[in-house]
């Protein structure tokens, strides 16, 4: 890694779209500790509003729909959105297009790679590794983004996007499942769960049955980043700021519609990442893109946004770090909770002064413990990047 930003790359105009720093560092920020927060609200002061909260911060059983199961696809939306800017604005410099193909190659097995070893490569015990990994779908996603977006127009992007969706479906609806047959949606018995338990090694995510970061499901988490995509192109556009608002809340309402609809036959679930799902979370995705838009870039409020920035402008870097450093309660660090840094300093005030505010007394020492690290290296301008 180098010192520069892992998640923006300057438009090509030489200006930065600092609302997607924001907006990537809000869709973070519910990873690196937003989640345990909102649900220890609940467990301090229990009542119907703090409830509703912490449902939201958890993932769907198997379809439905959460808070909590737009912040990938989301992430994916913003890693497209990027995509133009990133790659027209390396060809438009002279870049060669080989060149630019080493260097999508070159972040995109760097992800991979971090990916494994966030989920326990370097341990070296294979049978029981998780081999199918977050950073390793982001990976493969911005590849095959990055070279639709250098090789093709908008609009093979567009209908790429659309026939891997409708190429899911299909699959998922017409092939037999050995035992099952065509068209069950079911854990145990659809065309994704059958493939992710005979082409993925290791333990598979979900009670090892499926992967939520599932072989067949990529594809469709492709659609998604395609998207994006057309986002980037659409803000990179010579439209006028109002046009590209007016644009974004527009395809969001057809977005929300189409998979609401579709989801009446084919279910919104972020387990398979379902051809529903990826419609009905981009119509999601884009309100947000259009909410911190027109508040950032259009309105000029900006100063609120400070706090995010500073989370996305290092966003895979916190992803990796809190797999190891024992932050406090949130991430996926397996070491106790009282040998955190977060309990190291404020537990004996939680527990002596704020009893019944423990757990929330800690979630916020964490996301605090994580923003101070991610603050300093913002200070001293160093954006690790692959």
């Amino acid at each position: 890694m180098n010192q520069e930003t892992l998640t923006v790359e300057p438009p090509a105009q030489g200006k930065r779209l600092l609302f997607v720093d924001a907006l990537r560092g809000f869709t973070m920020f519910w990873i690196i500790g937003g989640d345990t927060l909102g649900r220890s609200l609940q467990k301090a002061w229990p009542n119907a509003l703090t409830a509703g909260l912490a449902h939201q911060l958890e993932h769907a059983d198997w379809e439905g729909f959460t808070f909590y199961d737009l912040v990938f696809p989301l992430f994916l939306l913003i890693v497209g959105a990027v995509v133009p800017y990133a790659i027209l604005g390396r060809l438009e410099k002279g870049q060669s297009k080989i060149s630019i193909c080493f260097h999508i190659l070159k972040r995109t097995l760097v992800l991979i790679f971090w990916g494994l070893v966030a989920y326990g490569l370097l341990r070296f015990d294979w049978p029981n590794m998780r081999w199918s990994t977050v950073l390793g779908r982001i990976g493969v996603c911005y590849c095959a983004a990055s070279m639709l977006a250098l090789h093709t127009t908008w609009r093979t992007q567009a209908a790429v996007a659309a026939a891997l969706v409708v190429a899911y479906w299909a699959a998922m609806t017409f092939i037999p499942v050995p035992g099952y047959g065509a068209g069950v949606l079911t854990p145990h018995g659809s065309l994704s769960t059958y493939l992710d338990q005979h082409l993925i090694p290791g333990k598979l995510g979900v009670d090892n049955l499926y992967d939520r970061q599932g072989v067949l499901s990529t594809f469709t988490a492709i659609a998604t980043t395609l998207i994006g995509v057309l986002i980037g192109h659409w803000l990179r556009s010579d439209r006028s700021a109002p046009q590209k608002l007016k644009g974004m809340l527009l395809a969001a309402v057809v977005l929300l519609m189409a998979g609401a609809i579709w989801g009446r036959f084919f279910p919104i679930s972020r387990n398979i990442w379902s051809s529903s799902f990826v419609l009905y979370s981009a119509g999601w995705g884009l309100l947000l893109f259009s909410l911190f838009y027109g508040l950032i870039d259009i309105a000029g409020f900006r100063k609120w946004s400070f706090f995010f920035v500073v989370i996305g402008a290092n966003a895979i870097a916190i992803w990796i770090a809190q797999g190891f450093i024992n932050f406090g309660p949130s991430g996926y660090y397996a070491g106790k909770a009282s040998d955190s840094i977060s309990s190291f300093f404020l537990a004996g005030l939680a527990s002596r002064w704020f009893p019944s505010c423990q757990p929330v007394i800690l979630a916020l020492g964490t996301i605090l413990a994580k923003w101070l690290v991610l603050w300093a290296m913002f200070k001293h301008r160093v954006f690790l990047k692959a």
